[in-house]
């Protein structure tokens, strides 16, 4: 990667950046929400475009000068909408749960009710934490999953009846299962809700028809961008047309200033990407190789919630161990694997300590790597964990993890 024009003006940055390269290329990524962008993004993203202000929607700015600016808007609203088959797509949120905020801004007043996914159980903090301002400013009511690790869609039913919410949120932040969307729908009719998708961790699933689409389904649907779908780090948000102009006002002036066209630039190309053939065999790979990490842990003795994985991502139960996610996934550090504590449903830890550990492989499926690869992988986690107070022994493991990241060399 060309780094001169940092060193020239800045060495104390570019030497930072070149360490955290070499921390990426010597290290298997298993944090479920981290993947690796094309050189296309990047360059996208580290171009002139970063200059440019640009408040409002394409053709209604206020600032002069946009006229190229509004066609890669466009471009971008265009691609999300035809590879998500959605009518409207606001590609100006900076993140995910700016996405979900705009949508709780475009539907809901301060103490309107939400039905959602328990952050314990694996929603997400944006969807009613009440830390976040989901559960700051709204009546949030949540549910679960059951001991097989799946959604209860009766248990669903149940409590959107008892709490009559105004909207009613799925996906999630860590669930291994395929979501039925068409059962949420059902639900939501029968209470009169709208219908909020989170696809953000699945979002490159379903582009490429690995997971189902919530089109059909849902009145919106958000997602970052980041994560399965490989590209920049934001968010989008689409829906149904007649929802255009609550989600665009929401966005902006609602919680927004100038968007960020470097970056929707780069969801842009990323959007292109994924619409490619051989992004759909990418997106097979990761479940393939999900499959093959969960099932290589089991085989190593470890449990994970759920069973096996349908989708990219996994949790470790770490509770008949003894050990805590916090530790473990230190330990796994040292091994040259990164990977993220996670609550497990139940769990009799703080969500500062937490039982478990998150793992998924959408950046080593970028990397490369094969089902063969992730057995491997299996192995090193689960004797790491296993062995965690024998230097001697995690040292050996490390080198393990380097051969797998120099067979499979990232940005070379």
């Amino acid at each position: 990667m060309n780094l001169e024009n940092i060193k020239r003006v800045d060495p104390e940055v570019a030497q930072q950046i070149e360490l955290e390269l070499q921390r990426q290329q010597e290290t298997i990524e298993l944090i479920a929400s981290e993947n690796c962008t094309s050189l296309a993004v990047m360059e996208a993203c580290g171009s002139v475009l970063t200059n440019k202000y640009a408040e409002g929607k394409p053709h209604k700015r206020y600032y002069n000068g946009c006229e190229y600016i509004d066609v890669i808007e466009e471009i971008a609203q265009k691609r999300a909408c035809k590879l998500f088959n959605m009518e409207h797509a606001n590609v100006q949120p900076h993140s995910g749960a700016q996405a979900n905020m705009a949508v709780f801004m475009a539907t809901m007043k301060p103490g309107d009710r939400v039905l959602s996914m328990d952050l314990s159980n694996g929603g997400h903090l944006s969807h009613g934490s009440p830390v976040n301002f989901s559960g700051l400013y709204f009546d949030v009511k949540s549910y679960g999953i059951n001991d097989y690790g799946e959604i209860d869609y009766d248990n669903v039913l149940q409590l959107a009846k008892e709490h009559r919410p105004k909207l009613i949120i799925c996906g999630a932040s860590n669930y291994s299962k395929i979501i039925d969307f068409k059962k949420f729908r059902e639900i939501a009719d029968e209470v009169g809700a709208l219908l909020l998708a989170d696809i953000a961790h699945i979002a490159g699933l379903v582009a490429a028809g690995v997971h189902p689409s919530p089109s059909e389904y849902c009145d919106f649907v958000t997602t970052t961008t980041h994560k399965s779908l490989r590209g920049p780090r934001g968010g989008i948000i689409m829906c149904k047309e007649q929802y255009a102009n609550a989600i665009d006002k929401a966005v902006f002036p609602g919680l927004q200033g100038g968007p960020l066209e470097h970056i929707i630039a780069g969801k842009a190309v990323a959007l292109l990407e994924a619409s490619k053939p051989e992004f759909k065999e990418y997106a097979q790979q990761i479940v393939k190789n999900a499959k093959a990490l969960a099932q290589g842990l089991i085989d190593e003795g470890m449990d994970i919630v759920g069973g096996m994985t349908e989708n990219h991502l996994m949790t470790l139960d770490l509770r008949k161990t003894g050990k805590t996610g916090k530790d473990m996934a230190n330990v796994l550090e040292k091994v040259g694997i990164t990977a993220n504590k996670n609550t497990v449903p139940n769990d009799p830890q703080s969500p500062f300590v937490t039982s478990g550990i998150r793992l998924g492989t959408p950046a080593v499926t970028t990397r490369g790597f094969k089902q063969d690869d992730m057995i491997e992988v299996a192995k090193i986690i689960a004797s790491a964990i296993f062995s965690s107070d024998n230097e001697i022994g995690l040292n050996n493991l490390r080198q393990r993890s380097l051969k797998l990241c120099n067979k499979y060399p990232l940005y070379s």
